[in-house]
Formats: structure tokens, sequence, C-alpha cells
């Protein structure tokens, strides 16, 4: 549970309250000394991809999923297939 504060309190402190919310601090406006709302900080909109933004900045080779050589394999323990 946050930090609870009374609703004149929130009321006189908003601003403030707002950016302690935000920074990821959970805020309990209480009335009567009973919680009655929560401020907690909005979840960020995730950031839509844009298709193409690494085009011609990766490149695989030819050979990317030819055999690794035998002594590589070796290295590893792996034995290679015949």
């Amino acid at each position: 549970m946050g930090k609870q504060i009374n609703l004149y309190e929130a009321k006189t402190q908003l601003s403030h309250l707002v950016e302690l919310a935000a920074a990821g601090e959970e805020i309990i406006i209480a009335k009567d000394g009973k919680p009655r709302a929560r401020l907690v900080a909005l979840k960020q909109p995730r950031l839509r991809r844009r298709p193409g933004l690494g085009r011609g900045k990766v490149w695989i080779a030819d050979d990317f999923d030819a055999p690794l050589p035998a002594d590589l394999l070796a290295a590893f323990g792996v034995e290679g297939k015949d």
C-alpha cells in the first residue's frame, strides 16, 4: 500500500501528488480515514513499430545455414553429420 493522504491535503497538493505518482509512487486518498481512491501513474502507450527501419543495416551471408566445419563441431563436442 502506498502513501495515504487525506482528501483536503490532496486537493491542496494535487500537482505535487501527480508528480509523485508519475515517478512510480502510489498515493491513497482517504476521506475520514477510509481509503477512497488510488492515484497511480498511467502506463505509457507502446510505440508502434514501423517495418523497414532496419533495411540495409543487416545482411545475412549466403552460407548462413550451411553445415559447420568439422573442427568447429568438434570444439563443441558434437560430431558432424555424414
